[in-house]
């Protein structure tokens, strides 16, 4: 089920109680997702997206977030992970994101 967020804080404040708990990041240049916890590598195979919310920002470009919400079976691994987009987006981690969310569509 998606839900409506006001905030990229209230996303992931609410998933993290729903039990995405992972802190995850990008590894543009290994194309692969990181927990920061335990050092797991999560390679586009090895994850689905189960939920993405887009949040623009009204005055400032700064404030245009997107948060995934990720899980790993086979890694036993749920997590989150926080992106810009737009004009602070990182060129790579743009790529990694747009290969990820295509592969599992």
């Amino acid at each position: 089920m998606i839900r409506d967020y006001e905030t990229v804080s209230e996303a992931v404040n609410d998933l993290k109680k729903r039990g995405y708990t992972a802190d995850l990041s990008m590894e543009a240049e290994r194309d692969c997702l990181v927990c920061s916890g335990s050092a797991v590598e999560l390679s586009p195979e090895d994850f689905v997206i189960d939920e993405v919310y887009r949040f623009e920002g009204m005055t400032d470009p700064g404030d245009e977030m997107i948060v995934y919400a990720i899980s790993s079976a086979n890694k036993q691994v749920k997590g989150v992970v926080v992106n810009a987009f737009g004009i602070y987006s990182s060129y790579r981690a743009s790529k990694l994101v747009e290969q990820l969310t295509k592969d599992h569509r």
